[in-house]
């Protein structure tokens, strides 16, 4: 929702800049394009904002948990797996140096 007044704001204060040098126009001129496009712009971003909070839901949304389809198996638990720094020897000049390695049980 705070996203959503935000937006509506900086939209309004937009709206409002374009409306401005229109309405200053027309006062020696007197066609009413400039307010036109910007009512058009202005309905495009309430319309906007209106469909994106429907599109949202607003609300969470739950998962389902999942479910047994032949019934409960046993499944083998993951190994254990760690990461350790180990000395690795060096391919190019025979030297040894530090590398970080997984470990599994």
């Amino acid at each position: 929702m705070k996203k959503a007044i935000c937006s509506l704001l900086i939209a309004t204060a937009l709206v409002g800049s374009a409306i401005q040098p229109a309405a200053a126009r027309d006062h020696h001129h007197h066609d009413n394009t400039g307010r036109i496009i910007a009512g058009g712009v202005a309905a495009g971003v309430v319309g906007g904002l209106i469909g994106g909070a429907i599109a949202n839901g607003g609300g969470p949304r739950y998962v389902e948990e999942p479910r047994y389809v032949d019934g409960p198996r046993y499944v083998e638990p993951a190994p254990r797996c760690w990461y350790e720094d180990r000395d690795v020897r060096n391919r190019y000049d025979g030297g040894y140096h530090a590398e970080t390695v997984r470990v599994c049980e």
